[in-house]
């Protein structure tokens, strides 16, 4: 509390220390900004109101009807599990699998895991946690069953794959589903019984959860994640409204077997590639959940979410300092949004859905135009006025701290004091990130792999003149940004 007194104290300070005459002579600037933030407040607001009424009122309705039909079919449906495992900790193995055999044997309809490993000592750890689940439950042992996919190193696509083979094999039902887990996430026990009711409607080809974190690293870091996922949780909650989410998550998502064992969706998993006009064809190394998703927005499915399921994901660190981990998970996530983008944006709208159709196309726009707040604050400081930097940082701790208030009340719980700086953070720093990957496509990292090759001297010549033009190409977008900015505020 004393630390929430503090941060109004200093707001209200720094408002009100701008003299007068000040505020009139940097007035055209900061209503430059206020419209540029009012375009993003109100279709945050727009989204604010779409999440309240499909967690109030639309997704309550729907779960009901959902278990009516499939209480009347009276069927009980196989659940596959796809696991991927590579150089995570024995100790996540452990808890991970744990929760997955629990599932597991709590599935009316029984359930088969298949485990994709690297290592012989994560399929001796698997079979030693289904021996302690089973023994609890020894009734119900039959029911569940492991099959172990032992692969090279190769990255998660060829590991999803090959699994998604294996279970094609098994000859899945049209009403079973596969949930595809990662090896650092924990499911609900109850996750089979309340998700498979959705898939009784042909038209849902898959559904994703709620996340919390139990994030390893330093406070930035978790109360970091923290946010995201509280950011997750309205956002989801908004599009899934529209019944087309914009990502299908890695972590834990649930699909239709028959769709996931499907020859094109597996060959996309595999092998997902774009052709650019300056950079050539794109072989996607992450993003297979942008794969999954984008495969299902192009047939015609329906995509979910479930607030009322929760998925444990275990972060840890992947670098000693917050800002080069921060940097380094951002740099992965906006670089599958934006190879994939561009493709989901060519679907006709009619067919996805219009809301879904602008929230793609918003996601490339709100790149710049939460560069221009900033941008036009710098011109104004050197050009104008000095007295506008504490009139620009009171405005973003004021409406920083309304954001997570708000966005905090879907969680009914409070807020520690770094939520709002690490909110403009994650909008400046996460924009300035965008903006360089959008020029960079080619470029890509995984927090335990990387394509992104170092050392430029070591490139062929293509390849180099490439990475030349993608400076050129980023270096002029943002030199329009900046003119088109003096232009409005009058500083031209």
């Amino acid at each position: 509390m004393l630390a929430h007194v503090i941060y109004l104290l200093i707001m209200t300070i720094l408002a009100l220390s701008v003299p007068h005459p000040a505020v009139q002579t940097v007035s055209g600037t900061l209503i430059t900004v206020g419209l540029i933030g009012g375009w993003r407040y109100a279709w945050a607001g727009i989204n604010l109101a779409r999440a309240a009424y499909y967690l109030n009122f639309a997704y309550p309705r729907r779960r009901k009807n959902a278990v009516e039909a499939y209480q009347a079919r009276g069927l009980k449906d196989h659940t596959f599990f796809l696991v991927t495992t590579y150089k995570i900790a024995p100790d996540i193995s452990t808890r991970v699998y744990r929760s997955i055999f629990e599932a597991a044997y709590h599935a009316k309809g029984g359930a088969t895991i298949v485990a994709s490993i690297v290592d012989e000592a994560d399929a001796r750890l698997i079979r030693q946690v289904m021996a302690s689940v089973a023994s609890r439950d020894p009734g119900s042992e039959a029911m569940v069953a492991l099959k172990i996919d032992k692969i090279a190193g190769t990255g998660k696509r060829d590991a999803l794959a090959t699994s998604l083979r294996s279970i094609a094999r098994l000859n899945p039902g049209r009403n079973d589903i596969v949930i595809f887990v990662d090896g650092d996430s924990c499911v609900p026990i109850d996750v089979i019984d309340r998700s498979l009711p959705f898939f009784t409607d042909p038209s849902v080809g898959a559904v994703t959860t709620d996340e919390y974190s139990d994030t390893k690293g330093g406070r930035l870091f978790r109360d970091w994640f923290d946010l995201r996922f509280c950011q997750r949780h309205v956002m989801m909650s908004s599009m899934s409204l529209g019944e087309r989410v914009l990502t299908l998550t890695g972590r834990m998502s649930i699909f239709r077997a028959n769709l996931a064992t499907d020859g094109g969706f597996v060959d996309l998993v595999r092998n997902d590639f774009i052709d650019h006009w300056r950079l050539g064809r794109v072989h996607f190394l992450t993003g297979d959940d942008k794969s999954t998703w984008y495969w299902l927005l192009q047939r015609g499915y329906k995509m979910l979410y479930l607030p009322d399921l929760c998925t444990v994901s275990i972060e840890t660190q992947p670098n000693s300092g917050f800002m080069d981990s921060a940097t380094v998970l951002m740099t992965r996530w906006f670089g599958n949004m934006l190879r994939t983008n561009a493709r989901a944006l060519a679907l006709p709208a009619s067919q996805i859905g219009y809301f879904t159709w602008w929230s793609i196309l918003d996601q490339a726009i709100s790149i710049w135009t939460t560069l221009a707040g900033p941008a036009s604050i710098l011109l104004a400081t050197f050009f104008v006025s000095p007295w506008i930097l504490p009139l620009y940082f009171a405005w973003v701790m004021f409406t920083r701290y309304c954001m997570c208030t708000i966005i905090m009340a879907f969680r009914k719980r409070s807020f520690p004091v770094t939520f709002p700086f690490l909110l403009y953070f994650s909008q400046v720093g996460g924009a300035v990130i965008k903006s360089f990957i959008l020029f960079r496509l080619d470029r890509q990292r995984w927090t335990r792999q990387s394509s992104a090759k170092t050392g430029s001297f070591s490139l062929p010549l293509g390849q180099r003149l490439r990475a030349h033009s993608s400076t050129y190409m980023h270096g002029l977008a943002l030199g329009w940004l900046i003119l088109g900015v003096a232009y409005v505020g009058n500083l031209i």
